[in-house]
């Protein structure tokens, strides 16, 4: 394969580093929530084309909105008095032929699917109200779609660049597996009254962890601010019990909804009628909660794309952003010799998307491994990726490939 650059990078692990920064929102996060949802709607819409006319057209469902409503908290169960605003914006395919295609209905009709699925105490019907600025896209977009013949791979429809990176460290996978965690169902039968919307910071200094976790009080569980702390505190030794289980550090200093202060009523207290922030205290958009991995690694080269919602034939944007991560793991599980490892891939808007402008493997190779010894098993890698390209791309049609 052409442009293939594979070269050694002269740091420091990540994982070897005396200092690392990580962030990792969770499930009901409204930023995860948007990013969540309009990729939902993308994986709907693709399958819709599919059905109904063999190919996936043009859509981009990438620019999202959550509008925090308002609520009236209050021990033993508040309500809802103004409802989340969902906002969905870029652009579709309404029209092939002479056939219409309900766009509309079917962003609705996944959103409400997946809050169902996903967050216990919000009802669609009830405490969201849905508004759509998805408009038929531009003429030249729209015809990358047309030139497409069979066999061959659409043109990008951007000039755009992605990164990834493998392995994940000690630190990443512990937010990751927390989070999870704490949002499984198993936990919420134990502590129903912990919300949905969870996130999670953390400091490490050499191997000592700071983390900080903020996770939203579902109120009609907690009957008085006592119980309130007192159910906190199950959760704090839940959460402490769980990372000394998982062990790798040598101390994590927990911290629980720090803004919380006795004393003070209601106002103290992180409590929510639903379980995210998203009804009345923070919103949401596409591109500000975690990469496709799952985290916000920020000493890490992070993509600048957003690839929730991107459509999964012609938009580098998510397929280079989804690949360019799976390369990556392949290289650390495959190649013996790897102790880290960077790959980039920069697309160039017209040309096919499996013929990149450059596919660069930055390695960091395991003390008295040669680069020469490792080049041939990554190139080949690298290759059978691209040779399977048309897969990948029915996997994250699919919905098979995602969000993490």
């Amino acid at each position: 394969m052409n442009n293939v650059f594979i070269n050694e990078l002269s740091q420091v692990p990540l994982q070897k580093r005396s200092l690392e920064i990580t962030e990792r929102k969770g499930l009901g996060h409204p930023d995860t929530m948007c990013d969540n949802i309009m990729n939902q709607i993308s994986v709907d819409l693709s399958k819709e084309y599919m059905k109904r006319f063999g190919n996936i057209y043009h859509h981009n469902m990438d620019k999202g909105l959550i509008a925090a409503g308002e609520t009236s908290v209050k021990f033993g169960g508040g309500k809802v008095v103004k409802p989340i605003l969902i906002v969905y914006g870029d652009r579709a395919t309404f029209k092939v032929g002479n056939e219409e295609v309900p766009v509309n209905e079917i962003a609705e009709k996944s959103t409400k699917a997946w809050l169902k699925k996903n967050l216990r105490f919000i009802d669609p019907e009830k405490h969201v109200k849905f508004q759509s600025e998805i408009k038929p896209g531009s003429a030249a977009l729209q015809d990358i779609f047309s030139r497409k013949k069979k066999g061959e791979f659409l043109g990008a429809n951007d000039t755009s660049a992605a990164v990834g990176f493998a392995p994940y460290t000690e630190q990443e996978k512990l937010l990751l597996g927390l989070e999870k965690y704490l949002n499984s169902k198993e936990y919420k039968k134990e502590h129903p009254e912990a919300g949905e919307d969870i996130k999670l910071m953390a400091l490490r200094r050499g191997k000592n962890v700071d983390l900080t976790v903020a996770m939203a009080m579902v109120d009609r569980y907690i009957k008085s601010e006592d119980d309130y702390f007192k159910r906190k505190s199950e959760i704090y030794d839940s959460i402490n019990t769980w990372i000394d289980e998982k062990g790798g550090f040598e101390d994590v200093k927990v911290s629980l909804n720090a803004l919380d202060a006795r004393g003070r009523g209601l106002d103290g207290l992180y409590l929510t009628v639903l379980g995210t922030s998203a009804e009345a205290g923070d919103s949401g958009q596409v591109g500000r909660g975690n990469n496709v991995r799952g985290v916000i690694a920020l000493l890490r080269p992070m993509s600048s794309e957003a690839a929730a919602g991107k459509n999964p034939v012609s938009h580098v944007g998510k397929i280079y952003n989804m690949l360019c991560y799976r390369i990556a793991d392949r290289i650390i599980d495959e190649v013996n010799g790897v102790e880290e490892t960077y790959v980039w891939l920069l697309s160039r808007i017209g040309h096919p998307i499996n013929e990149p402008s450059v596919v660069s493997a930055q390695i960091i190779p395991q003390k008295g491994v040669a680069m020469k010894s490792l080049e041939s098993s990554i190139n080949e890698i690298i290759a059978d990726e691209f040779d399977h390209l048309d897969e990948f791309c029915t996997s994250l049609a699919e919905g098979h490939v995602g969000l993490r």
